[in-house]
């Protein structure tokens, strides 16, 4: 069995274990790394995170092993991680309710990276003080390239995206999934909790009969292969996607990284757009949060129904 070795963080006590095991054998890095990684991202992390919900996706024997979400906190959890609780309509396990674990501070991050939790997924709407439920404030858009197509064809798709949106007096924040595709964020104030996933709808729907060789909005994989699909359905309110700058369980540490549009427009191959953990700690020392403005108070309100 592997000691533990006692960390203090933001004046807490905490217990690792495994450090030395290798969660991304490609590249020999380890759970200590991965810790390290999460305790060094989480001045720009944790506002992303502030008041949402947080789903983790855990591998415990790395990335190569088994993996499962986690939505209830671990009953093993400190007594100091915020949690919420929250309805679970729909739940595969028949549960009413779960607890969520609310990432307010860095020994947070560190306990959750502890249990191998290499990703972080959070909803598009925030809980109050009490755990309440709040209307989504923010729009997403997951920009995924059916093969051959590539993350070069979503930035393609994201500048005509972009464009559409700014006609609704919109803006628009790339950033890739840290896996295949690109996202883009708008913040947003939404009258009720159903207007912004039926508003992607509609946008995605739109784009995908302007430019049916390039894009689709329906998920059938037959008809998928050489285009992008603008993914919508994120915006239901039941759903999550990767929260910025979370690792991604790919072969290498990758992240989903934010990136300005000068590189969604200037890229011209797969790799321009892959990000690995020490490459996001350069970039956030250079740049800060490219994803700053989505913290914004100054929120667009979406179009009415037409």
């Amino acid at each position: 069995m592997s000691q533990a070795t006692p960390v203090r963080v933001d004046g807490r006590t905490l217990k690792l274990s495994n450090l030395d095991k290798v969660l991304y054998p490609e590249d020999g890095f380890t759970k200590g790394e991965v810790i390290d990684y999460y305790a060094r991202i989480a001045p720009v992390l944790l506002p992303h995170l502030a008041d949402r919900a947080l789903t983790l996706k855990r591998y415990p024997d790395g990335v190569d092993g088994m993996s499962f979400f986690e939505k209830n906190v671990s009953r093993h959890a400190p007594e100091w991680v915020r949690t919420v609780r929250l309805s679970t309509p729909g739940s595969s396990r028949g549960a009413e309710h779960a607890d969520y674990a609310v990432a307010e501070d860095t020994a947070t991050l560190v306990w959750a990276a502890n249990l191998a939790a290499l990703e972080l997924h959070i909803p598009q709407w925030t809980v109050g003080p009490r755990g309440a439920r709040r209307d989504p404030d923010l729009l997403v858009f997951d920009l995924d390239p059916g093969a051959p197509a590539t993350i070069v064809e979503c930035c393609r798709v994201a500048g005509l995206l972009r464009e559409a949106l700014a006609e609704d007096g919109l803006p628009a924040y790339p950033k890739t999934s840290g896996s295949k595709g690109l996202q883009l964020y708008v913040p947003i104030t939404a009258p009720d909790s159903e207007r912004p996933r039926e508003y992607a709808r509609e946008l995605a729907e739109r784009l995908a009969a302007d430019r049916p060789q390039q894009i689709v909005a329906k998920m059938i994989k037959s008809i998928r292969g050489g285009k992008v699909l603008i993914d919508w359905s994120q915006n239901n309110t039941a759903k999550t996607t990767v929260a910025p700058y979370s690792l991604r369980a790919r072969e290498r540490p990758t992240v989903s990284t934010p990136v300005t549009w000068d590189e969604v427009e200037d890229c011209a191959k797969p790799q321009d757009l892959v990000f690995t953990a020490p490459e996001v700690l350069d970039r956030v020392a250079e740049h800060g949060d490219l994803l700053a403005d989505l913290r914004s108070e100054d929120r667009a309100s979406l179009p009415r129904r037409r």
